[in-house]
């Protein structure tokens, strides 16, 4: 899905990247039994996600996988039976977070209420050098008038949030629905808007969440404007019609995603397709199997872990309130598991 996601690229399935970050990395093959919470899991209910993407995966480590899961009948003697459980550190603490697709009120025409246009990639935009700045767009109208406008909707601070999370859906007052995916972006870096609020006084880092953000952009409509005015990056759309409105959005590996079964990771360490074993502290802590599908601008690092919860307000909700520590598990196929401990002592 993304949020900016597609600017990465979708990662060579089943492999590593090299580079120095990667090489930095440790790993430790641990014992099913030291997986908390591992016994108690629905298991099954990760199959359907694994099955999404693994198909996808032509590496001779996860072929034969792919083919077994299909026909398993124990999940969880499936998983335990041909994967290692990996714990990959990179030195940094584990943090998670939580992602989800939002849903916009829109309208296919410009309307009275509904006139913030969502835009689908300019022709002019070059993916190499940066182009106009979110301001430009958004106060000077450098794209009125070009006929680019792939729906409209009736809040400035949700079409921000989309751009942010990346994709989402509009419901049309008709009932119909469009999924709308990560196009391309303005070639500026991402400025957290949070950060931005903390810098200028108006909140201590731990109060500030989209939610905070939301309702302090609505209450103070300039300076709100001017506060999302500092985040210099923009994200274009495309209409995504491959993806039945039930079925999730896409991920960086051109599947639908699963609520409460994928995970957004750094696929220089954990690579996409693998299932991931988590154990998330904090309020509401979370002990289970989920596949790595996704991969996020802001989500960099060993155990740096983003979770779909899934589609509309109340999954925003949930997933706003994520920022917790814990600890983050990779499955990988038995020899490459091995494979990997021995590079890492040797």
């Amino acid at each position: 899905m993304k949020r900016l996601a597609a600017a990465l690229g979708l990662f060579l399935a089943g492999a590593f990247m090299t580079g120095p970050a990667a090489a930095e990395a440790t790993y430790s093959i641990l014992q099913f039994s030291e997986l908390e919470g591992w016994e108690d899991d629905d298991h099954a209910a990760a199959i359907p996600a694994f099955l999404e993407t693994c198909r996808d995966l032509d590496d001779p480590d996860w072929r034969p996988l792919c083919a077994m899961a299909a026909e398993q009948e124990n999940a969880k003697a499936f998983f335990e039976l041909f994967f290692r459980p990996v714990l990959i550190s990179d030195g940094d603490p584990c943090l998670f977070t939580g992602y989800f697709e939002p849903e916009l009120k829109g309208s296919r025409n410009r309307t009275a209420t509904f006139r913030y246009p969502i835009y689908r990639v300019p022709p002019d935009v070059n993916a190499f050098r940066p182009w106009h700045t979110r301001e430009d767009i958004e106060k000077a109208g450098v794209l009125r008038g070009r006929g680019l406008e792939l729906a409209w909707v009736d809040d400035p601070v949700e079409l921000f949030f989309l751009q942010i999370q990346g994709s989402g859906r509009i419901r049309f007052s008709d009932g119909s629905v469009m999924r709308v995916g990560y196009g391309a972006n303005n070639g500026h870096p991402y400025r957290s808007v949070g950060q931005e609020l903390v810098r200028r006084g108006i909140y201590a880092a731990h109060q500030v969440s989209a939610q905070v953000i939301q309702n302090w952009v609505r209450r103070n409509p300039r300076d709100g404007t001017d506060l999302l005015h500092s985040n210099p990056s923009f994200v274009f759309f495309r209409e995504v019609t491959q993806v039945p409105s039930d079925k999730g959005p896409l991920g960086a590996m051109n599947r639908s995603i699963t609520p409460l079964r994928t995970v957004a990771v750094d696929p220089a360490y954990t690579p996409l397709g693998a299932p991931v074993w988590i154990e998330k502290g904090g309020e509401g802590p979370m002990r289970r199997l989920m596949i790595a599908q996704d991969t996020g601008s802001a989500i960099k690092g060993a155990q740096r872990a983003d979770i779909f919860f899934g589609t509309g307000t109340a999954a925003g909700r949930l997933a706003g309130k994520i920022r917790d520590p814990g600890r983050m598990i990779v499955l990988l196929p038995i020899q490459r598991a091995y494979a990997l401990a021995t590079e890492d002592t040797g």
